[in-house]
């Protein structure tokens, strides 16, 4: 036993004042008259043995109310299993108020539950400690210590909102908090489901703050979640039929069976099918959509889930092009079979320009750009024409016959690429189309049918190092490659082994091959077109800036709310921070005035929060009871003594109050009672 205020127990000297009191005060002698003395011997020793019993206990009473009197001005308390910190306290309460909360716990969600666990454990300390309300929104006004009467209102004013925070840095924000503060111990408490996905409480934490843990369970454990949505082409055209594949999980320890998808596009729904979905699996299922007009659209998948609905839309965007700007640079004399190729799709836009006179600033409004028969290509051209293959580009390059390998072969290696050796006047024939690879897939009703490949009066003989990453789409019949694919970056470069001019190639009089070769590779993108954004992970969206001025503010605007990102502006581009400024999943139009929209984003809630899976009691003690504390408590009376009991031990001056109050009861009713 030890005492908070050990200093009181030289009060116990008080104890002497009935002992000198009963010395003196109970031995005076009484004169008593009687008429009849014949039995006074006998009343006189009756008398004398019940007074001495009377006197005794009187004293004892009196001793040990003085005694448990003092004491309770010591406040004796006994230690529990871990060590008393005395002194001021700073404690931090973290309320999980993510989606997952919104499952039943019972008759009542997870969060309500939470929240009135949080008011127990700030109720279970003293009034001038110091608190902590901390929630996965991370606001600025939970950043600071208050008083607790402050901090149960912040308790009340906690709703379930979109973000999701790992706890490993929950308990960081904790700690910094709480080191802000004049307190002597700094107590941290975690309230929350604790979903493995989220539980990342490796380390032992600073050993300055005790950590405790409180789990709460959910009494159902099913979810089935559209996870994902993506294009099967990067790029979506006018008038094609466009496949969008759609992956949806089932969560759960059973079989989903008859979950029905739908989607609401151009402002219709329609349904997609029904789906079963094994237990702990995912299925993919393809929506095809004709885009019938340009600018961006706006869809929405659903399905039907309950009881944990947050993750059952996924909203996505795109945008269809007007055209497709392709450039063509050459030496002066350009391939009029080439420009045909391009003029004969109104869907692009060709521009030329030779290469003594070029502005390579406008390379990133290009997404295809053709190399014509250069004969030589300069450090500084070199240079442009890699960062804006890197930056998402698609190149395709022709050399000249008399091209000049040193310079040529230098511009090979940035990517790197197989380089040139020498020409060769032979004739070669390809052999075969790789209709595995997105520039040919598709276009072919038939694969094997008897289509007249192109022929090669002369062309480049061509290293084969292993490690450019070289991916032929045409081979010889030697199996050299005639065109091949290189990823850089972001984007790609197509390098053809012999010259374009039908002098010594006739792919250009090859149209059934030679334009949608084209087209494919304008449209093919290693870049990723995103279509959706996720609120928490996607905080920056990257766009193209064409405004001249510096001035202009750009705005995003949702169905219930508007406001200014944070902006950067690098070149052409423009980084827009979203900074946890979007709360609700749904539509976000970007724009610079009020008449036009510049693009449309579609922000879906984070889908971390979807696996149902969670570290109960027992799992969170064999993980990290080695090094934190891990509470369990059914009622409020329970979680509040057990509070009390491990900061403070267990109190005992209320009982020795008590107690010295019944032995000041007890000396009362023996002197009025118990007469002599």
């Amino acid at each position: 036993m030890q005492f908070v205020y050990p200093a009181f127990l030289f009060a116990l000297a008080a104890l002497a004042i009935p002992i000198i009191l009963h010395l003196f005060y109970f031995r005076r002698f009484k004169k008593v008259y009687f008429t009849n003395v014949r039995f006074l011997k006998e009343v006189k020793e009756e008398t004398s043995a019940r007074s001495k019993l009377r006197n005794l206990l009187v004293l004892l009473m009196r001793l040990l109310a003085i005694l448990f009197l003092v004491l309770a001005f010591a406040q004796p308390f006994i230690p529990q299993d871990v060590e008393v910190k005395k002194g001021k306290k700073a404690v931090s309460v973290f309320v999980d108020n993510s989606f997952s909360m919104s499952a039943l716990s019972q008759d009542v969600p997870l969060l309500d539950k939470a929240k009135q666990r949080a008011r127990e454990i700030i109720q279970a300390y003293e009034v001038d400690d110091e608190f902590q309300i901390l929630t996965n929104d991370f606001e600025g006004r939970h950043q600071r210590v208050v008083s607790q009467e402050d901090a149960l209102s912040l308790v009340d004013e906690i709703e379930v909102s979109p973000s999701v925070k790992n706890l490993s840095s929950v308990l960081s924000r904790q700690n910094q908090a709480l080191s802000t503060g004049n307190a002597d111990n700094k107590v941290a408490f975690l309230v929350s489901d604790f979903q493995k996905n989220i539980t990342d409480l490796d380390g032992k934490p600073d050993s300055t703050m005790e950590v405790n843990l409180l789990p709460l369970q959910a009494v159902q454990e099913r979810n089935i979640s559209i996870d994902s949505a993506w294009f099967d082409v990067p790029v979506q055209t006018l008038n094609q039929t466009n496949k969008l594949i759609v992956k949806i999980r089932n969560l759960s320890s059973e079989p989903a069976e008859n979950v029905r998808l739908s989607m609401r596009y151009e402002g219709q729904s329609r349904p997609v099918g029904t789906l079963e979905i094994p237990a702990q699996a995912s299925v993919l299922d393809t929506v095809s959509i004709t885009i019938l007009r340009t600018g961006w659209h706006q869809a929405e998948l659903n399905i039907t889930d309950y009881p944990v609905q947050f993750d059952d839309k996924y909203y996505f965007t795109f945008d269809v092009a007007d055209e497709i700007n392709v450039l063509i640079i050459d030496s002066g004399s350009p391939n009029r079979y080439l420009g045909a190729a391009f003029e004969g799709i109104s869907y692009f836009k060709l521009n030329r320009a030779q290469v003594q006179n070029l502005d390579y600033s406008s390379f990133a409004d290009y997404q295809l750009i053709v190399l014509d028969d250069l004969r030589s290509i300069s450090s500084g051209l070199s240079f442009e024409l890699n960062q804006y293959v890197v930056n998402g580009g698609n190149l395709l390059a022709f050399p000249a016959r008399d091209v000049d390998l040193n310079s040529f072969n230098q511009f090979l290696r940035t990517f790197p690429a197989n380089e040139f050796q020498s020409f060769e006047g032979i004739r070669r024939e390809v052999g075969r189309i790789n209709t595995e690879e997105f520039v040919f897939s598709d276009v072919f009703e038939n694969a094997n049918a008897n289509i007249k490949l192109p022929v090669s009066e002369g062309n480049f003989k061509m290293t084969g190092y292993s490690n450019r990453g070289e991916e032929p789409l045409m081979r010889y019949r030697d199996g050299g490659s005639f065109i091949a694919k290189y990823k850089a970056g972001q984007g790609h470069l197509y390098l053809s082994a012999a010259p374009l001019n039908p002098e010594y190639n006739d792919l250009v009089r090859n149209g059934e091959i030679f334009i949608p070769m084209l087209y494919k590779m304008a449209i093919s993108s290693g870049r990723e077109n995103k279509i959706a954004y996720f609120i928490g992970q996607d905080e920056v969206i990257e766009r193209g800036h064409s405004a001249t001025s510096t001035e202009l503010v750009y705005k995003l605007r949702g169905e219930a709310e508007e406001f200014i990102p944070e902006q950067r502006i690098a070149g052409a581009k423009v980084f827009l921070g979203v900074n946890n400024q979007i709360k609700q999943a749904g539509f976000y139009n970007l724009f610079l005035n009020e008449e036009e929209t510049l693009a449309t984003y579609g922000f879906n809630y984070d889908r971390q929060e979807s696996a149902l899976e969670y570290l109960n009691t027992d799992a969170l003690k064999d993980q990290f009871g080695s090094f934190l504390n891990v509470l369990e408590s059914e009622s409020a009376t329970v979680l509040t003594g057990t509070i009390q009991d491990r900061s403070q031990g267990v109190k005992l001056w209320r009982w020795c109050l008590i107690l010295a109050l019944l032995f000041l009861g007890a000396e009362v009713l023996l002197l009025r009672f118990w007469k002599v």
